[in-house]
């Protein structure tokens, strides 16, 4: 399989649904998003509003996706 023939056979599983395989993946996409939660209270109670709050708590939200989505796309 060529270079292109792989990112396409990876854009196809990357971006199509991926439900919860088992309680545990539903328990993983739990305690991301309970952590991330966390920092994200954190983070309004210790930086002061403005732009570097609103700027952490996206940076946050991100990373909670792209955790999410790790825990999702495992290819079995």
């Amino acid at each position: 399989m060529t270079g292109p023939e792989l990112i396409k056979e990876r854009n196809a599983h990357n971006f199509k649904h991926h439900p919860p395989a088992s309680v545990d993946v539903t328990n993983r996409h739990a305690a991301v998003r309970e952590a991330l939660l966390a920092a994200a209270n954190l983070l309004v109670d210790v930086v002061p509003a403005g732009r570097e709050q609103s700027l952490a708590l996206t940076k946050l939200e991100e990373a909670m996706m792209w955790a999410n989505a790790g825990v999702a796309r495992v290819m079995a």
